[in-house]
């Protein structure tokens, strides 16, 4: 079968057959060694109840994916990493607008927005309720799948970025999640990776979102080499914060957080205007140089 470059693509470990037919959108589920591609057929959202089973199994809460797409857009430490993430793929890739990408893991969408300008972005999620947010924001080039299989041939794409997602609990071995995500890239096409740091700051949000481990920056270079990637930049970020988030965090171990939600929630403006500030400062600073310590680990690594 010939490789395409799916609207939608329904990821599925287990072998049992999927067709799509929503109204006047269509499509044409093809099994290909362990996953689904669509072969044919314009964007219909998720409808297979098998896959919906699958996704129950591993999700962070529902309620997180809403919240996540209410504040995505103006919360400080989402435009915050905005602002560090686009200066990042500037340095690597200046002037660049041909670019394909892959957001492996897109959430509710807003990273795809922000890098559109460098090219075409396609959004992956395991999550249909993040890719229906994603379809709120008026984003089309989107896939159904897991990162551990992503469903998608190899070397097409020219950057893949994955923030946030190796750290949770559905991934699993994430180093073999590496050797995946080179994969499809193309050879000297570059992953961006973006990670919590320190598993010692391991707190009540980790467990809402289902975080499964928190890393260093060392042990993640040590572990994009085995996986034959060249690591061009490292760098902790959210280092000025990282003091109150700290005693914060400390403070939760001896009285834990009632609340069943994470620590994203909206914002007085002011707050989220002043705290942007700190990484905003972060983000000039990691043009030329990298941070020591930070919640935040940034890796760029090029394949080959």
């Amino acid at each position: 079968m010939p490789a395409v470059s799916p609207r939608l693509v329904v990821s599925n470990h287990h072998k049992a057959a999927t067709a799509v037919n929503n109204n006047n959108k269509r499509g044409v589920l093809c099994l290909v060694i362990g996953h689904w591609s669509l072969v044919t057929g314009d964007f219909a959202q998720p409808t297979s109840s098998l896959f919906s089973f699958l996704s129950s199994l591993f999700p962070m809460e529902p309620t997180e994916y809403k919240t996540m797409y209410s504040v995505e857009d103006r919360h400080w430490w989402y435009v915050g990493m905005q602002r560090i993430s686009l200066m990042l793929i500037e340095r690597f890739y200046p002037r660049r607008t041909d670019l394909h990408i892959l957001d492996a893991g897109c959430g509710t969408g807003a990273a795809m927005a922000y890098m559109a300008p460098f090219g075409k972005v396609v959004g992956m999620d395991f999550m249909d309720v993040a890719l229906r947010f994603c379809q709120q924001r008026g984003l089309t080039e989107l896939a159904q799948g897991s990162v551990v299989k992503l469903p998608f041939a190899s070397g097409q794409f020219d950057l893949v970025t994955s923030f946030d997602v190796l750290c949770h609990q559905s991934v699993g071995d994430y180093r073999d999640t590496l050797e995946e995500l080179g994969r499809v890239l193309k050879p000297g096409g570059r992953l961006f990776l973006r990670l919590p740091a320190y598993n010692w700051l391991r707190a009540h949000h980790d467990e809402v979102v289902h975080t499964a481990r928190r890393f260093t920056a060392a042990e993640l270079v040590q572990d994009l080499q085995a996986a034959k990637f060249t690591v061009e930049k490292r760098s902790y970020a959210n280092a000025l914060l990282f003091p109150l988030a700290v005693g914060k965090r400390l403070a939760e171990r001896i009285r834990p957080p009632a609340s069943d939600y994470s620590d994203i929630a909206p914002n007085p403006p002011w707050q989220d205007a002043l705290l942007s500030r700190f990484l905003f400062a972060e983000a000039k600073w990691l043009g030329r140089a990298n941070l020591p310590f930070g919640l935040t680990v940034l890796v760029v690594a090029r394949k080959g």
